[in-house]
């Protein structure tokens, strides 16, 4: 069993910056990645890093947000969100694909609220 851990929500203004972190309990993985979920909508991958260093972004994000692995704490990503908008409004979870049988985690999700 893998573990994530998120932290870094809360409430932000439009046009404000978050940054969010999910540490795992392991440091060897295909990829991990962002997704959210707002209210009444199907999650959605927000932007995701391989074991490699490719970044993938969603097109609503490019530009905007930064995905990024901890240089040290190889098992540690971070989510830099700038220019929020309240469409970026949701619980925001990490996600995690062993390198291995390519097991999916999910960890339980961080809220990030954008006020206009």
């Amino acid at each position: 069993q893998v573990l994530l851990v998120e932290s870094g929500g809360g409430l932000a203004q439009s046009g404000g910056s978050l940054r969010l972190s999910c540490e795992a309990s392991i440091s060897t993985f295909f990829l991990m990645a962002w997704y959210r979920q707002a209210p009444g909508k199907k999650r959605e991958l927000v932007a995701e890093v391989e074991n490699d260093g490719t970044r993938n972004y969603a097109g609503a994000v490019a530009g905007r947000f930064t995905i990024s692995r901890d240089s040290a704490k190889k098992n540690t990503i971070y989510l830099q969100m700038n220019n929020l908008k309240p469409a970026d409004t949701a619980v925001y979870y990490c996600y995690l694909e062993t390198a291995m049988n390519r097991n999916e985690f999910w960890g339980r999700g961080t809220q990030v609220t954008v006020s206009s």
